[in-house]
């Protein structure tokens, strides 16, 4: 009898999640991005949304809810309702957060259905345009001539910026002092202002600054150079063993009906084909993953191997951080 039940009832959240799935989307849905307004992810997710929303036929509303390296959007994210109308970006963050984060309130391959990774996003080192550093090699003298005084921005433990940061240390053999904002808009715009000296920020934001003349550049973290930044080194060609992506993914809550996981992967299919974002993830620097990558098991394997791999460099820098309770 309790095993009828059970059935009983399994049968019937499914006919209900079905039910549901069938008319998804009927009214709007919020992308939630875990990182302030104006920033790299922001730009690149206002872009996304508007080719999602083409092929649902409902508006996608951006939502930043920033803080403590994306966890407290993706914390937002992991608690609601898993009817498919609230949806995460994220960067590599999701993979360190739970190498970073002694009491993050997820887990990413637990709470989360996975839809698929978006793109691969240059970073780029630069610093305000009056630091005594013309290239690479003087910016690593003076950082080795000023330890722990030369301020670093990032946007938290866990971010691309604060990420980059931890392989420049630890390749370069040097010390910054580092300073957190939530997020590498507001970190760019006290570059500007002189009251940070250096920062890693995604080429989203970081390009338009260097081609204005306004940021130093010192290199980029690809393995070869960019076509919107021709003159600008790679770090390894620089001089420099750093290398890093920051790739962007695509999660729901877990629990999300199957059709509606599907709905979304292929709407991130469609929209990843759009001429549209292309040309925009162009200007941005950056392009749209190939389609295979563009799905939830991809995106499991490529999370796994990348929770492994920064998993080693976070513990071999000794670095970690706490989150307040229920954030």
């Amino acid at each position: 009898m309790t095993r009828f039940i059970y059935l009983s009832l399994c049968w019937f959240m499914m006919l209900c999640g079905g039910a549901r799935a069938q008319g998804f989307p009927d009214r709007a849905i919020t992308l939630v991005v875990p990182f302030a307004a104006s920033g790299p992810m922001d730009v690149l997710s206002r872009t996304m949304a508007v080719a999602l929303g083409k092929y649902l036929k409902q508006p996608v509303i951006i939502e930043n809810i920033a803080g403590a390296g994306g966890t407290v959007g993706a914390a937002h994210v992991a608690r609601a309702a898993p009817d498919g109308y609230t949806m995460l970006v994220y960067h590599v963050g999701m993979a360190t957060t739970p190498s970073l984060y002694r009491n993050l309130p997820y887990e990413p391959l637990r709470d989360f259905e996975l839809v698929g990774e978006v793109a691969d996003v240059p970073m780029t080192l630069v610093a305000r345009n009056d630091l005594p550093a013309g290239n690479l090699k003087e910016l690593l003298a003076h950082l080795k001539a000023h330890p722990g005084r030369v301020r670093y921005a990032h946007a938290g433990a866990g971010s691309g910026s604060h990420l980059c940061g931890l392989l420049l240390e630890g390749t370069a053999g040097v010390d910054v002092q580092k300073v957190v904002y939530k997020g590498t808009g507001l970190a760019m715009g006290d570059l500007l202002a002189g009251k940070v000296d250096l920062m890693c920020d995604l080429t989203t934001t970081a390009t338009p600054q260097i081609q204005a003349g306004k940021v130093k550049s010192y290199g980029v973290t690809t393995p070869q150079r960019l076509p919107i930044l021709p003159l600008v080194p790679t770090l390894r060609e620089a001089g420099l063993d750093v290398e890093v992506a920051m790739w962007h993914g695509l999660y729901l809550p877990r629990g999300t009906p199957k059709p509606v996981v599907n709905k979304m992967v292929e709407a991130l299919h469609v929209a990843l084909q759009d001429p549209g974002l292309k040309e925009l993830f162009k200007e941005l620097g950056t392009e749209p993953v190939p389609l295979t990558r563009a799905s939830p098991q991809y995106l499991r394997k490529h999370l796994e191997g990348e929770m492994d791999r920064w998993s080693k460099i976070i513990k071999g820098a000794g670095e970690f951080a706490s989150l307040d309770p229920a954030p």
